[in-house]
Formats: C-alpha cells, structure tokens, sequence
C-alpha cells in the first residue's frame, strides 16, 4: 500500500469550518482509508490507501462535505514525493528549531501560469524569498510569516488556484510520522 499525506485547507482557522482530528481520522478509516494518523488541528492526514492521487482527492472532498456539510480543498501526495518536496527545499543554512515557521511550503492545486507568476514576483519583497517548483511554492520570511503579505489566501487570489499552507516544523514532522507507518 502506498503512503500518503492529504493536507486539508482552510480548517480549524478563527473558528472556520470547525473538524475534530478524530472526526476526521475515523472519516477517513469508514471510507476505507488505513493506519491513518493525524496531525495537529489544521486538517495533516496520513493514510495507507491504493487509489491514485486523484481519485484519493475527490472522495475524501466529497465525503468531507457530505459529513461536515462544507466544502474543503484537500492536496493528497503520495509520501515518496512528499520526501523528494522536502528534500528540494531550496534555503541554504535554515535551522529548523529557530526558521521552522519562517519558512513555508505552499502545495498549489495545480502549476501556476507564468504571467500571473511574475506578477506575484512582484510583491516579494527583500529579506523574503519566494520560488516556485511546479506545484510547490517554497517561501522564507525572515520577519516571520505573520508580517508578509505573501499569505496563502494572497497567493491565491494571485495565482488563481487553491492553496494551502504547511511551515517546515510541519512538514519535517509529517515527513517522520508517515516513515513510522
């Protein structure tokens, strides 16, 4: 069985869309989902499932908004290519212990067009860096990520495509639990 990490958008923000963790796992287990594992409140799952990516997408979507009675995007990646993610981070000389929530890694619904990924250049601004791989916006905010106006609804509305968000503490941390499964 394949690994995967499913990273739910926009849940358990300012009291939104409101999902308890075990809600949510013993969700994912009734639609066949296996060893799933959750991680803090913001909607991190990881899951043992055959289906491709895809399929994975749209029916933990649908069954979310038929259980929840709201609709939430979810990204589902495989955890080999979760690894590979990781391990492309392109910040030299980060200390996850003090820039593991200064540093960003935003999974995007799909490749952004060039032109609307110039225009977001535009609003980078210095000590922050912004790059982007395919589907995968790594962001360094040296001030900290509450002080930049690079925030994921931002690029959202700037790159026309749903987003969501994880720090590296984050991401470090899924990475070590799904090698646990």
């Amino acid at each position: 069985m394949t690994i995967y990490i499913s990273l739910l958008r926009g849940i358990n923000v300012s009291g939104q869309k409101k999902i308890k963790m075990a809600d949510l796992s013993a969700l994912y287990e009734s639609i066949g989902l296996k060893d799933v594992v959750t991680y803090i409140q913001s909607g991190n799952v990881i899951f043992k499932n055959n289906q491709d990516t895809q399929k994975l997408k749209a029916l933990l979507e649908q069954n979310i908004e038929q259980h929840f009675s709201f609709q939430v995007p979810v990204e589902v990646i495989p955890l080999s290519e979760f690894m590979v993610i990781n391990e492309q981070l392109p910040f030299t000389n980060i200390d996850l212990e003090l820039d593991g929530t200064k540093v960003l890694l935003t999974f995007l619904s799909e490749a952004p067009q060039a032109e609307l990924v110039e225009k977001l250049m535009s609003y980078v601004k210095a000590p922050e860096q912004l790059i982007i791989k395919e589907k995968v916006i790594y962001l360094h905010c040296p001030n900290g990520y509450g002080k930049t106006k690079l925030s994921n609804n931002f690029i959202e509305s700037k790159l026309k495509v749903t987003a969501t968000t994880r720090n590296l503490k984050s991401i470090v941390k899924l990475s070590s639990l799904a090698l646990e499964l």
